[in-house]
């Protein structure tokens, strides 16, 4: 049998990519209104962050990891968890956008740079985090 000349896709992870482009839009976006509305760049990308969060575990939740979704654990709990979990990469992410946007003229005036940047940061340890601790369904002891 021929091995094969491109690598077999890993269509959760593909998934879990579109889902992060929707949630780094409503990120994005927000952040811009919020910037317009006069709220500081660190506290509005507190609030958009935690949007964007929201967003990407309700379209994680029933599009990415649809089969995996453990079925006894309460939504509230299980927000609050990915939240929690979103978090650690948004660590990576909050502060690779801080530093681009600290460091780079054209970030401060295009924003949403920093916030692709970060997003790209985050996105691995969000993955592996979301899929592990949150939805990966775990078979009985």
């Amino acid at each position: 049998m021929p091995r094969r000349l491109i690598p077999r896709i890993p269509w959760q992870f593909v998934r879990f990519g579109v889902v992060g482009v929707l949630g780094f839009l409503v990120d994005a976006g927000l952040l811009r209104e919020l910037l317009a509305a006069g709220l500081g760049y660190y506290g509005g990308r507190a609030i958009s962050f935690l949007a964007a969060a929201t967003t990407t575990w309700i379209l994680n939740r029933s599009f990415t990891f649809r089969r995996d979704a453990r079925p006894r654990t309460h939504p509230a709990a299980e927000w609050f968890a990915y939240v929690g979990l979103m978090l650690i990469g948004g660590g990576a992410n909050y502060g690779v956008a801080a530093l681009a946007y600290e460091s780079v003229d054209l970030v401060r005036q295009h924003p949403e740079i920093a916030v692709a940047l970060g997003s790209l940061a985050g996105m691995a340890i969000n993955y592996w985090s979301a899929k592990i601790m949150i939805f990966e369904r775990r078979s009985p002891s």
